[in-house]
């Protein structure tokens, strides 16, 4: 079995309560080149919040990004997020078409 080595991109997965703090959120990340893409879609969330179970309409964003600038893109979604506790994961793209991650590296940049 082949050896997982971490990538150096991700795709990060946000979920908003909203269409427009999704897209304020998603502009705030791209405009500060901290991911190369956003994808947001409408979606159903059943989930558990302090001892009950919740049903909710809500955002999904995905970002494709870089590994290193996962911190910037966490600390950016977390200022702006309306929500105490907001959902902010990312998944390592483990292979992906040679230009279109030459593309991410070109439009992302770290932030000093």
């Amino acid at each position: 079995m082949p050896t997982r080595r971490p990538t150096k991109h991700v795709m990060a997965y946000v979920t908003a309560p909203d269409r427009r703090s999704a897209g304020n959120i998603a502009e705030a990340v791209l405009r500060k080149r901290l991911a190369a893409c956003a994808n947001l879609a409408s979606i159903q969330s059943i989930y558990w919040w302090e001892g009950s179970l919740q049903r909710g309409r809500e955002t999904l964003i995905v970002f494709k990004t870089r590994r290193a600038l996962v911190p910037q893109l966490m600390e950016t979604v977390r200022a702006l997020h309306p929500y105490e506790t907001p959902c902010i994961v990312t998944y390592s793209m483990d292979a992906g078409f040679p230009p279109y991650v030459a593309w991410i590296d070109r439009e992302t940049r770290l932030q000093r």
